[in-house]
């Protein structure tokens, strides 16, 4: 047989659950993840995908099941959004070098993600298209098998997402890693993912884009036309982002999206 490595799963999840304060975000949630694979997570405000990705990648124990992990998984994250300290200047290669003493590899990383001339930019000056870049750059520093993006585009404008995804997809041909995104960018979403999984503190449906776009449970959270699904999903603040490329950074106010 070929290659069975491959496909071999990196994480597993079993029965995952989440409760906090007397409050069920999530239930019985089980996924795989595999190398060479995008899979993207879609659900309402309020769904649990931000509390699912936080627990991928370790930064939030279940209350509930149990996730198994590839031996010695390497796992990159990129985050909603990202406080930065205004007082506190830091250039582009400074940041990165928190995770990578080699400089060689830090502008290695900015090359890949056509970054390239940010290194003595400081953080606050950036566009919000560069500052997503500069995140993917750190999280590609340890040559991930697994990328976790938690709506990287957010804030974006239309182009500048098309980029990004284009970027991803990229990625994953030169890495072979596995990719699990949560994105709310439906129409971008059918055409960039392997899989889709959809989540509304518990998996309504899962599959490919073609096979879940026909499925009663996903047209009965984002109805039928992809203009419905937008109008449902679109976070509140993100009319004041639409065309916010150049928007600048500021913590989640969502933290159980």
């Amino acid at each position: 047989m070929t290659t069975q490595h491959v496909m071999s799963p990196l994480l597993t999840a079993t029965d995952l659950g989440f409760q906090v304060g007397g409050h069920q975000i999530l239930r019985d949630v089980s996924m795989t993840l595999t190398r060479g694979e995008i899979v993207t997570i879609v659900g309402p405000n309020g769904s649990g995908k931000t509390t699912l990705m936080r627990m991928l990648i370790g930064g939030l124990a279940p209350t509930s099941g149990r996730i198994e992990l590839q031996p010695d998984l390497r796992i990159g994250y990129v985050p909603q959004r990202l406080s930065i300290d205004y007082t506190l200047p830091v250039t582009v290669d400074r940041f990165l070098a928190l995770g990578e003493r080699s400089r060689a590899k830090r502008l290695g990383a900015l090359e890949r993600v056509g970054a390239q001339g940010l290194a003595p930019r400081q953080l606050i000056e950036l566009s919000g298209g560069q500052f997503q870049r500069v995140l993917l750059a750190h999280a590609l520093l340890r040559a991930p098998d697994l990328l976790v993006l938690d709506e990287a585009a957010q804030g974006l404008d239309q182009p500048g997402i098309a980029h990004f995804y284009r970027l991803i997809e990229a990625i994953r041909q030169e890495l072979g890693c596995g990719i699990v995104m949560v994105s709310h960018d439906l129409h971008v979403v059918m055409s960039a993912s392997d899989r889709v999984i959809c989540l509304n503190g518990y998996i309504c449906c899962q599959g490919t884009p073609l096979a879940i776009s026909g499925m009663p449970e996903y047209r009965a959270l984002f109805g039928i036309g992809t203009q419905g699904a937008l109008s449902l999903y679109r976070h509140h603040h993100d009319h004041a982002h639409q065309d916010g490329a150049e928007g600048h950074h500021h913590a989640s106010t969502d933290p159980a999206a």
